[in-house]
């Protein structure tokens, strides 16, 4: 039996975020792999970290998390929507969230969590048909929402910001492409 990289996508994302965690000192991962703080068009390292930032992990815990609910519904939706598709998504979700949480809060994002959160709204419209919204979009966004809402009021270091920002960005393009290739 041959072994299928079947999803290069998704598994390239992982084998990255795998070698960011392993060989990145924490001074590496702040400098290059943390989303801008700021709005700086004018700087070209502000773009980069636009999307590296999702590569970059605090911890096992924190790189297990993402790159499992990744590997489970990634493949799938690479899948459905071509690799592609999927990858301008993933850097369509990144440049968002980053953007959007450097005009509202002064700290950085790391990980991939609005890119797990991305895929998990996103994969609620599997079976969406013209003029009908899935109960199970509904209901994922309903416990998803509620629980973010929820985790808001815990004091952490968890941006659940990014959380709402990737889950909106993948309702946002199932509501648009509605499984079309």
């Amino acid at each position: 039996m041959k072994i299928k990289y079947n999803a290069p996508i998704i598994l390239t994302y992982t084998l990255i975020a795998l070698l960011v965690l392993l060989f990145c000192t924490k001074a590496t991962l702040s400098a290059y792999f943390t989303s801008p703080a700021f709005l700086s068009f004018s700087s070209p390292r502000f773009y980069g970290r636009l999307f590296s930032y999702i590569a970059g992990h605090q911890s096992w815990a924190h790189f297990s998390g993402n790159i499992t609910i990744i590997l489970l519904v990634g493949p799938l939706l690479e899948e459905k929507y071509g690799s592609g598709k999927l990858l301008e998504m993933m850097l369509v979700t990144a440049a968002i969230t980053g953007i959007f949480n450097a005009f509202f809060f002064s700290n950085s994002l790391i990980g991939g969590s609005g890119i797990a959160f991305m895929m998990i709204l996103l994969s609620s419209f599997s079976n969406i048909r013209s003029g009908q919204i899935p109960l199970t979009f509904i209901l994922v966004a309903i416990l998803f929402i509620g629980s973010e809402v929820v985790s808001i009021l815990k004091i952490d270091r968890i941006s659940q910001f990014s959380h709402l920002a990737g889950g909106c960005v993948g309702a946002a393009y199932g509501f648009l492409r509605g499984g079309r290739r």
